[in-house]
């Protein structure tokens, strides 16, 4: 709260706009930015795409009706086949492949920039630390922003924190919280589809990142294989580009990415 409104208010943004999915992080993202800036000066936007469930609009409308929020409901799916015209003639899409998965982040992205141009207000990117770590996210799509303030905090913590910003009151609705994660840009897309369970990725990427450990020694902190955690760590170095253009955040860890953790783009040495 004191990083993102000490922030808007340097920066000259006295409002701001963020997706919301239905899901934990832009929930989180949400009740933080409401408690720090007002609600008043919040507005979350819904985007439902072609492969969005009825439960993500439900949610994303009980949240900002908790949180006293405004909420704008902006479907993407006229953009997206208009999309899908234009390159329905370049060779290599498939239906439901990565490009139409990331075409929805951009336009997503596009739209809450839009609505920065024409309100002034500050996007909120909802992207965690997790997600940002092995390059589970779209650059110009879920990563484009003006602040990124769960960045640092890894997808375990944020479920932490959904749980203290509930304590006095249900601000975040429950279906947020238990609901399986998944960016819903292909059917029955789950984030366990890519990724390991978040409860054995937290703590290798902290050994990874934080720690600065090598693979064996990381493997045996976390106490996982060391496979998973050369893969993890090829991850981690692969989507270095992907970070150096994501919006600045808060540091919550030890060691957050970015000025914190300098890292080289390109690099010859293997893990």
């Amino acid at each position: 709260m004191l990083a993102l409104s000490d922030y808007a208010a340097k920066c000259g943004f006295s409002s701001a706009v963020l997706g919301l999915s239905g899901g934990i992080d832009s929930a989180v993202t949400a009740t933080l930015a409401a408690e720090a800036l007002g609600a008043d000066r919040v507005v979350g936007v819904a985007m439902p795409g072609p492969y969005s469930s009825p439960g993500s609009l439900r949610d994303a409308r009980d949240l900002a009706g908790r949180l006293g929020i405004r909420l704008l409901e902006i479907p993407i799916l006229p953009v997206f086949e208009a999309y899908r015209k234009v390159l329905a003639s370049a060779p290599g899409a498939g239906r439901h492949g990565t490009v139409e998965e990331n075409i929805q982040a951009r336009i997503r992205g596009a739209v809450l920039m839009a609505l920065s141009n024409r309100f002034g207000h500050l996007v909120l990117s909802t992207g965690n630390k997790s997600e940002i770590a092995v390059g589970y996210c779209t650059l110009y799509g879920d990563m484009a922003g003006g602040y990124a303030l769960l960045s640092d905090v890894p997808k375990t913590l944020v479920y932490a924190l959904a749980h203290e910003l509930n304590l006095a009151t249900e601000q975040i609705p429950a279906a947020s919280i238990t609901k399986e994660p998944s960016a819903e840009l292909r059917p029955n897309q789950k984030d366990s589809d890519s990724l390991p369970p978040y409860a054995v990725l937290d703590p290798l990427i902290e050994a990874l990142v934080d720690l600065s450990l090598p693979p064996p020694a990381a493997a045996r902190r976390a106490g996982v294989s060391i496979a998973l955690a050369r893969d993890i760590a090829r991850r981690i170095d692969h989507n270095e580009y992907k970070r150096r253009q994501m919006p600045p955040g808060p540091k919550v860890t030890a060691r957050g990415f970015g000025e914190g953790r300098r890292y080289p783009i390109a690099q010859k040495f293997q893990l």
